[in-house]
Parts: structure tokens; C-alpha cells; sequence
């Protein structure tokens, strides 16, 4: 099967009559692969502003072969397994390829994708902040899964607004507050910056917690005892009827 890479188009310059050079600016190893594999020949896929974008692209295939060095499964069979996983998570049973699906579709599928990353607590070899296209969707599912929405490790929940002194925890409705999941070195660090400047550097803000309840307004809200961190570090696929192993 053939796999996809994404690079940014640099330049376009002249060079035989009726051709031209384009040059790319791409990853180190994929141009260690084009010259250990003696590539001459690569299919060019363009934008069309409908469909699934290269980006998009990269950031499900870069998650995909996460999932499979954690898992132990090559390309194509973490490819169909997550596809079923998603289709089951979003009750959309319609097949779809990431060579030419929408680019909602695609950006649901990122969702998914992320999601069974945290909760199966994948450190992935960049920020899920990279990988997502969806950056509200994904601070919330850090929340639910306890995972840091900077690096993916563990996390504790960063209160933004705090309930102060002289409110009771038990009778203050918290849950307009906003929160955050962040490990303990990046919640060290959102309290010795600031919140505003840690915002600023990471490009991540708060989420209300009433948002972080599973199934919305209706479900089961985010609860202290949880948040205190008894017992360790949330069981991945708590509450969500339990992680599932391929």
C-alpha cells in the first residue's frame, strides 16, 4: 500500500522548457527514507479546500504508527482497527479513506485517534497540541483521561479559577470554573509563569467543568476526590466502559 507524507512546498523555480522544479522542506527521516529507498517517483495529492488536507494527513498517520509501536501492529491492520474504533464511537458506520474523506470526517477521526491514545496512555513522539484538529475537544478528553494536554503523562487538574477561601467546596457551584489537566511540572510551571503567560507560550486555555462530564450537561462531572489523584493516576477507559486491547 502506499503511504503518505506531507512536506511544505518552499519554492517553485524554472528549469527545462515546460518544467518546473518544486522544492520541499520535509522531515529528516522522510528524506532519509526517499534516499535509502532510491525514490525517483512520488504521487502528488493538492489541496482542494473539500477534502481531508495533508496535514490532516500527517497528524492521523503520525498517531496511527504511534498506536501501532504500542500496540505491536503493522500500518494496515491499526488502520482498520481504529477505523471500527472510531465508527463504534461515533455511531457512523459508512466507510471512509484518509486519501479522500471530508475534512470533518477527518478531523473526527483525529478525535478518536487521540483519544484512544490518552486513554490508553501512549506518549506519543510529539505533543498531542501537534497532533490535534480539534484543540477543544482535545482538552477535554486530557481532562477525562488525566493524561497532560502538553506532554500526555500523567496530570493532575490546574484549577484556573479557583474557588477561594471562605467558599465551601461542598456547597459552591464550581462549575462554571474553568480547569485543565497538566503533570506536575507543567502545573508547576502554569503557577511560576502565570496563567495568562503559560497560555500564551503553550496555546492551550481552560475548560469549563461542567464540559468535562461524560455525555455533556448530563453525565458524571469530574469529582475532587478524582482530582486529589487517590489511588494513583485514573484508570485508562474509566468510566467509559473500560479501554480496549488489540
Amino acid at each position: 500500500s502506499m503511504e503518505h507524507f506531507t512536506a511544505e512546498v518552499q519554492r517553485i523555480r524554472p528549469a527545462a522548457p515546460g518544467q518546473q522544479v518544486i522544492e520541499l522542506a520535509a522531515d529528516e527521516w522522510l528524506a532519509r527514507i526517499i534516499r535509502n529507498r532510491n525514490v525517483r517517483y512520488v504521487a502528488i495529492g493538492i489541496e482542494d479546500g473539500r477534502r481531508i488536507t495533508p496535514l490532516q494527513q500527517r497528524k492521523a498517520y503520525a498517531t496511527l504508527r504511534d498506536i501501532g509501536e504500542y500496540t505491536g501492529y503493522p500500518m494496515d491492520a491499526v488502520k482498520g482497527i481504529m477505523k471500527v474504533e472510531h465508527m463504534m464511537r461515533t455511531g457512523d458506520y459508512e466507510y471512509f479513506s484518509l486519501a479522500d474523506c471530508s475534512v470533518t470526517k477527518a478531523r473526527e477521526f483525529i478525535n478518536t485517534l487521540l483519544e484512544y491514545a490518552l486513554k490508553e496512555g501512549i506518549i506519543m513522539d510529539e505533543s498531542g497540541l501537534m497532533r490535534t484538529d480539534d484543540i477543544d475537544t482535545y482538552l477535554i478528553q486530557c481532562i477525562r483521561y488525566r493524561r497532560c494536554c502538553i506532554c500526555g503523562r500523567p496530570a493532575d487538574i490546574h484549577h484556573v479559577d479557583a474557588i477561594g477561601m471562605g467558599n465551601n467546596r461542598r456547597h459552591y457551584d464550581d462549575s462554571q470554573n474553568e480547569i485543565a489537566a497538566l503533570c506536575r511540572n507543567h502545573h508547576n510551571l502554569a503557577h511560576s509563569l502565570g496563567w495568562q503567560r503559560f497560555m500564551s507560550r503553550y496555546k492551550v486555555y481552560g475548560i469549563e467543568r461542567y464540559r468535562c462530564r461524560e455525555g455533556g450537561s448530563d453525565g458524571n462531572i469530574v469529582r475532587d476526590d478524582w482530582e486529589r489523584g487517590a489511588g494513583g493516576a485514573v484508570q485508562a477507559g474509566a468510566g467509559t466502559g473500560g479501554a480496549k486491547h488489540y
